[in-house]
């Protein structure tokens, strides 16, 4: 009997263009990407039963290069989340092991590759969106440069760090996704002409002979060692094939994790904060005043949401804001500064994508910060604004591993290069 992953909020075909580099390809799009005529929910009964007027960018580029999209990917509400749980419309089990989570948020996205419901997927990444369910699916996902990719129709969580992503079952396949939606957009002031012209589908020629990997032993540290072993593994790989690997410390990335849901919650409570029973979305039927009424509103919120609007709230408040934000602010700037230093002597910095194998249903949704630790490994990249690739290392116990490597700004190609090496060997 076959299982029914719930990969799909909203099953829809939209056909693309006849002719271009994605003709003949299926593409899931995580339901908080804009599709003119097709409900966005972003997993969320607030907006059940939201109908965007306009396409996402990235949207359009897909099917003017022939992708036909056939379905909106489940997800966590807003984006927020690690394991595609906190959706309203129920989770996406993992076609690895449909007892476990796929990861999230990105989770509709990663499974519907993975179990074959669709050639390539778009997500986006936050603090690890993309690379998290393509580590636990056995997929590969690319968090592009900030300012690489539109974000314009995207809806927003936390604007200063998410990129849209490209997932595939191979490095080829996600490179050439991420050929067509890269490059600059008059509706999204903050991409960027670097890296425009690029090849990326070139650089999947598995040519490591020469490169210098950076071997994170923070990012090592208090990982599930069978997942340590499996990327160790493919990090010998690399060696084989003629790569340098040296050890690199980044002291910062001990306050990651905290710098990124403070600054993560404060974007979120304001984002937020447009959902208010006035223009769009679920309206409270109150015939009280205003405050009931917006209070009514805001129950279509899920628990997990209002929990970060309710943290970020408190860490941008009066008295509070130089205590939590603007502290969360000079860690991100350290961050930055550690990974520049570590790129002035390496091309790529390795690590697991997560320092953990898939949890299982519901194992996670009575310890949110069990759930908000496993994203250590991840949320480093989103605050530098950098590039990082999850490709799959092998498995351990039956399950997906992934190894991340991450490059510098604007750096896809050679991430690219050096995971397709990784899959060439697995």
């Amino acid at each position: 009997m076959a299982v029914d992953h719930n990969v799909f909020i909203t099953e829809e075909s939209i056909e693309g263009e006849t002719a271009g580099p994605l003709a003949g390809r299926t593409i899931a799009v995580k339901d908080n990407l804009s599709t003119a005529g097709v409900r966005t929910t972003c997993g969320s009964e607030m907006l059940a039963d939201y109908v965007p007027p306009y396409d996402a960018t990235a949207v359009t580029r897909v099917t003017d290069a022939g992708a036909t999209i056939v379905g909106k990917a489940n997800m966590d509400e807003f984006g927020m989340g690690t394991t595609t749980e906190t959706s309203a419309f129920g989770p996406t089990r993992n076609p690895a092991d449909p007892e476990r989570v796929p990861g999230g948020s990105s989770g509709g996205s990663a499974a519907a590759v993975a179990a074959g419901e669709a050639d390539l997927a778009l997500g986006s990444d936050t603090g690890g969106s993309v690379r998290c369910p393509a580590a636990f699916c056995g997929v590969v996902g690319i968090k592009p440069t900030y300012g690489l990719v539109s974000r314009y129709g995207l809806v927003a969580y936390a604007n200063s760090l998410e990129q849209i992503g490209p997932i595939a079952n191979t490095v080829e396949d996600a490179a050439t996704l991420l050929d067509v939606i890269a490059g600059p957009d008059p509706h999204d002031g903050t991409t960027r002409e670097a890296g425009a012209d690029s090849d990326y589908a070139a650089a999947a020629d598995g040519d490591v002979d020469g490169m210098t990997i950076g071997v994170v032993t923070e990012l090592f540290d208090g990982a599930d060692e069978r997942v340590v072993e499996t990327v160790e593994a493919a990090i010998a790989d690399l060696e084989a094939r003629g790569a340098e690997t040296v050890e690199v410390s980044l002291p910062s990335l001990e306050y990651a994790v905290q710098a990124y849901y403070v600054i993560a919650m404060s974007e979120a409570s304001s984002n937020l904060a447009r959902f208010d029973g006035v223009r769009y979305g679920h309206r409270g039927e109150s015939d009280g005043n205003w405050n009931e009424s917006f209070a009514e509103t805001r129950e279509a919120f899920g628990a997990e949401v209002k929990r970060r609007i309710l943290l970020g709230t408190y860490a941008l408040s009066a008295g509070y804001h130089d205590a939590y934000y603007a502290k969360a602010q000079d860690a991100r700037a350290w961050i930055k500064a550690d990974f520049d230093d570590a790129f002035e002597s390496v091309d790529a910095i390795a690590s697991p994508t997560m320092p953990v194998l898939p949890f299982e249903l519901g194992e996670s949704l009575d310890d949110p910060l069990r759930m908000y630790l496993a994203d250590a490994n991840t949320t480093p990249v989103n605050l530098a604004n950098l590039p990082a690739i999850s490709v799959p290392a092998g498995t351990a116990d039956g399950l997906p591993v992934g190894l991340q490597l991450v490059g510098p700004a604007f750096g896809e190609e050679t991430i690219v290069r050096a995971a397709s090496a990784v899959e060439d060997a697995l």
